[in-house]
């Protein structure tokens, strides 16, 4: 006797700051090809930026109205430096551009199942959450550890998934999926001389990351990843620009997708 174990497909979305909006241009071409109510996934995971993108579309937002407002996106809106004891960025203004995106709404009113990834930075330990308070939660994967300050939530305090699950392929896996679309928008690693403590540290954080992204992304049953070469995480203003890349790269992949699922 054979035994067949459910299908079950989930969309993994990476993170990448200004990069990860990439994510959008991919949810247009799934959703041009299959449309709104019949994408074929049953459940979306995003880390950092890909957590945001990914909730506001599970719970209904339109991609259009969530490509407007990412284009408003930029690093003067989302900075409130200070001295903080986990970082330089107090990050209210960062949580108040997510409330906008997500508005007072819960896990329990997404349409579609979703959940996002955080990292504990005093334990180590990589984290999943399908539950709890969305926009601290969301505001927590967001946070670049050292940049963005840490989040206080159930007596751990929470940074960016992305420091453990830079693409939450792991996380998918614990979901029982059993085909993954993975979205990579890739790291901006550039041949650069370091002229500052912050390009040095970005740099550092680029090269880990684009290891780290290569060894998830080798997880999933298909990657997505777009020329995004000449990008780097602090460009939103280029929004326009990185949505376009995630089309072109999505309809390169979806004979392969129709194929797979």
């Amino acid at each position: 006797m054979r035994f067949f174990r459910k299908k079950k497909n989930i969309l993994v979305l990476g993170g990448g700051s200004a990069r990860g909006l990439c994510s959008i241009g991919v949810l247009k071409v799934l959703e041009r090809h299959y449309g709104r109510d019949k994408m074929p996934f049953d459940m979306v995971i995003g880390t950092s930026i890909g957590s945001l993108i990914g909730a506001a579309y599970c719970l209904g937002m339109t991609l259009d109205e969530l490509e407007r407002r990412v284009r408003e996106f930029s690093w003067p809106r989302m900075v409130d430096f200070g001295i903080f004891p986990t970082g330089m960025i107090k990050g209210d203004r960062l949580e108040y551009i997510i409330r906008d995106c997500v508005d007072e709404k819960s896990f329990g009113d997404m349409k579609i199942p979703f959940a996002l990834t955080t990292t504990d930075i005093e334990t180590g330990e990589e984290l999943t959450h399908d539950s709890g308070d969305l926009v601290k939660l969301l505001r927590a994967s967001c946070s670049w550890p050292g940049i963005f300050t840490a989040v206080e939530e159930e007596n751990r305090l929470l940074v960016d998934g992305g420091v453990r699950n830079s693409i939450p392929t792991k996380a998918a896996k614990k979901y029982g999926a059993t085909f993954m679309l993975a979205v990579n928008p890739g790291f901006a690693v550039k041949n650069q001389k370091m002229s500052n403590v912050l390009r040095v540290t970005v740099q550092a954080v680029q090269i880990m990351g684009e290891e780290l992204n290569a060894y998830q992304a080798s997880q999933a049953d298909i990657t997505i990843k777009p020329d995004l070469k000449d990008i780097d995480q602090f460009d939103f203003d280029k929004s326009g620009y990185i949505i376009k890349m995630g089309e072109a790269a999505a309809e390169k992949a979806l004979r392969q997708i129709s194929r797979k699922l």
